[in-house]
């Protein structure tokens, strides 16, 4: 039977390596590290099948990033998290907080694989390729999902509103497109005029 210090000897630097090309910082990766063999330590003689140690233990490594990156989850509402919109002047600063609770609602409102790839990318700054990781799937499908999960945002906010943009893209105005939106007003949570 396999024991710690011989997955260690084998296996060690490779998890290594992975685990900081998904966290970005050496500290961490060597915590991770350590807390991923205190975990083989402590289970290893569960293992029923010394053939699959190798992806038991690539599974544990997996787990425990996964883990890593839902503890460092920033804890506040998508609200307040959106109303930092970046390179917002003061003129625009209104408008755009005006639209932070409709934004979050149509967030909100995303099937679950595009609202998280969003939020995670977006919100949460991960890279794509920790969001397929994270996900279990390839980085064009995570690149896939992100640029979806935008086009859907964009198109209940374009059916919604018409927008006057400055000439780097900032929102100045916006003008209600439907009857939903004007007596709800989009700045304030109101309906789409169609769904996300």
């Amino acid at each position: 039977m396999a024991t710690t210090e011989q997955v260690w000897l084998e296996l060690h630097e490779r998890l290594l390596r992975f685990i900081r090309g998904r966290v970005g910082d050496e500290g961490l990766a060597e915590d991770i590290l350590q807390d991923v063999f205190l975990k083989i330590h402590t289970r290893i003689d569960t293992l029923r099948d010394e053939d699959r140690l190798e992806s038991w233990v690539w599974q544990i490594v997996r787990h425990a990033i996964a883990d890593h990156h839902r503890a460092r989850r920033p804890l506040f509402e998508l609200s307040e998290g959106l109303a930092a919109l970046d390179g917002a002047d003061d003129d625009n600063d209104a408008a755009s907080r005006q639209l932070v609770p409709f934004i979050s609602a149509t967030v909100a409102g995303l099937p679950g694989p595009y609202r998280e790839a969003l939020l995670l990318t977006e919100y949460e700054g991960l890279t794509q390729q920790a969001l397929a990781d994270r996900a279990g799937i390839s980085l064009s499908g995570a690149k896939s999902r992100v640029q979806r999960a935008r086009e859907k945002v964009k198109t209940v906010l374009l059916e919604c509103c018409h927008f006057e943009l400055d000439r780097r893209g900032g929102i100045i105005d916006y003008q209600p497109r439907c009857d939903d939106c004007a007596s709800e007003g989009c700045g304030e949570g109101g309906a789409a005029c169609a769904p996300a």
